[in-house]
C-alpha cells in the first residue's frame, strides 16, 4: 500500500532519478536514511523497476519519429513469435504494443531520415510473411514530451 509520502518519492525520481537520499529526504521531509530505505522497499517491491537516461533524438542524429501500426496476415501464435523476434532486432523500434482493432501491433519507431524509415518499413517489416499492412504516421511535433505515470 503506497501512502502519500510513497507517491511523493514516486513522483519526484521520475522527475529526477538522480536525486541522492539527502535531496530526496530534504524534499519529502524525511531523514536521508528514512529516503533511502523507502526508496529501497519500492524498488524491492517491484514499483521502481529502473532508472535510466533520457538522450537527445536530435544530437543522436535521429530527426524522424514515427508510429507505425502493423496489421497481421496471420494471427498464429508461430506468426506472432517470428514477428516479435524480428522487432527485437531492430534498434529504430522503441517501443511495441499489442492492440485491439485494426492493427495487431503499433510500433515506436526513431529513424535518422525518411529515407531510413522508408528502408525500415519496406527491407525489413512488409518482407516478413507475418505482417499483410503497414500504416505510418510520422510526427510533426511532440507538444508534450514523455511524462512518468501519474502517482
Amino acid at each position: 500500500m503506497l501512502d502519500e509520502t510513497d507517491s511523493r518519492l514516486l513522483a519526484a525520481v521520475q522527475s529526477n532519478a538522480q536525486l541522492t537520499a539527502q535531496e530526496l529526504g530534504e524534499l519529502l521531509n524525511l531523514s536521508a536514511s528514512q529516503a533511502a530505505r523507502r526508496r529501497a522497499r519500492l524498488e524491492a517491491d517491484g514499483i521502481i523497476t529502473g532508472y535510466a537516461a533520457r538522450l537527445s533524438p536530435g544530437k543522436l542524429g535521429l530527426s524522424v519519429q514515427a508510429f507505425v501500426q502493423v496489421q497481421m496476415a496471420a494471427h498464429s501464435p508461430e506468426a506472432a513469435k517470428g514477428f516479435l523476434r524480428l522487432i527485437a532486432t531492430l534498434p529504430e523500434v522503441v517501443a511495441c504494443w499489442t492492440l485491439t482493432g485494426d492493427a495487431d501491433y503499433l510500433l515506436r519507431v526513431w529513424c535518422a531520415d525518411l529515407p531510413a524509415l522508408n528502408d525500415l518499413i519496406h527491407q525489413r517489416l512488409l518482407p516478413n510473411p507475418a505482417v499483410a499492412r503497414v500504416q505510418s504516421q510520422i510526427v510533426m511535433a511532440q507538444p508534450k514530451p514523455d511524462a512518468g505515470l501519474p502517482v
